[in-house]
Order: C-alpha cells, then structure tokens, then sequence
C-alpha cells in the first residue's frame, strides 16, 4: 500500500489472493495476471491449508487452481522429500492428463526448488522410480501405476501432505475409485485434499 493505504493492485489480481511472491514471479514470467473465476473462489481457502471441492470443465483453469496452493504449501517450509517419500500427490485419469497437469506444476514447484515427476502405466518404469529415489516432491500419477509401484516398494503415502483429485468424476466412470480410494487411505488423514471435477452431483 502507498502513504494512503490504498492497493496499487486490482481486485482480479493473484497477488490479492494471497499467493507468495515465488509464484506470482513464475506466473508473471509466464504471461498469466489475472486469475479465472474457479481460481479467485478456491484459492483463499486452499492456500489456507483448507479441504476444497470445486467444480471446473477443463479449460476452466482448475490445474492452476490446485497447482498454486500445492507449491505454496509445499515451498513454504524450504524442506525436501526423502526418497520414495513425496510430499505432494496429484491422481489424474489418463497419462494424457498427468502430463498436462505436470507441465503446470513444474515451473511452479522449480520456484521453490522442488521437483515433480508423472507416473503412469504403458511405459516402462525405470525412468519413474529413478524420479522417485531421487525424492520427487510432487508425483503426478495415475492410481493404477501408482499402486503398482506402491506394491513394490518404491513409493510410500506417509508424508503426503497435500493430495489432489483432478477430473475425479472421469475417474469414477473409469472404475478407479476402489484404487484412488486404498491410494487416499495410504495418505496421512491429516493432509490437506482438494477434489476438482467437472460434475458434483453424485456420489
């Protein structure tokens, strides 16, 4: 604020939402000020460390919705994840999407210094774990690989402290909720959850 405590900052600006200088420089750099409606109405509450349920088509916006408070929350305390450890988790439907989602996450993470990696099935795996013994922070997954993985050892949920679902109503039609439902078990009850979806009607 200047000498009359006015803000020089519009009200649709990420900076009034609460949003660490970290990531308004990585968004600037990006080209993207202003934020979508989804994100103006979510992130207040989940860069507070709150639960949210919102609801988004895709091109809404919705990655950077979750995307923001998950390396805001995670840069915030400049710790790093053990090996096999990761303290962000984000379950998507399809290799498509999590590899969508981790091209948003990643320059927002590396403000931080922290790395994101994407799991998913149809590839061979070595490249995944080599990621995760390297401590990945943030793990973008699909939660049939993820659980493979899990199986064998190469990545636990403990330290989990922020988990989101993204697109969780396709998820369902896709039959992956008994999976993402034993993977969210695997997560400290403690951790923060946003659910994005594009419907919220049903069960």
């Amino acid at each position: 604020p200047d000498a009359h405590g006015k803000h020089h900052v519009t009200q649709n600006s990420f900076g009034t939402l609460g949003l660490p200088a970290p990531l308004l420089a990585s968004l600037t750099a990006s080209g993207i000020t202003s934020p979508f409606p989804i994100q103006s109405s979510t992130l207040p509450d989940s860069l507070a460390g709150r639960d949210v349920l919102g609801r988004g088509r895709t091109g809404s916006g919705k990655t950077l919705a979750f995307s923001l408070p998950l390396a805001a929350r995670l840069g915030a305390d400049g710790r790093r994840a053990r090996p096999g450890h990761p303290r962000g988790l984000v379950l998507a439907p399809t290799r498509e999407l999590a590899t969508q989602i981790a091209a948003v996450v990643e320059p927002l993470a590396a403000a931080y210094g922290l790395s994101a990696t994407t799991i998913f099935g149809g590839v061979n795996q070595n490249r995944q774990v080599t990621a995760l013994k390297a401590g990945a922070d943030i793990v973008v997954a699909c939660p049939g690989r993820l659980e493979d993985l899990m199986k064998q050892g190469f990545v636990t949920l403990d330290a989990v402290e922020v988990t989101v679902l993204d697109e969780a109503d396709h998820m369902a039609d896709l039959g992956f909720l008994p999976g993402v439902t034993r993977i969210m078990a695997a997560t400290p009850t403690t951790g923060q959850r946003l659910l994005f979806s594009a419907t919220l009607d049903n069960g």
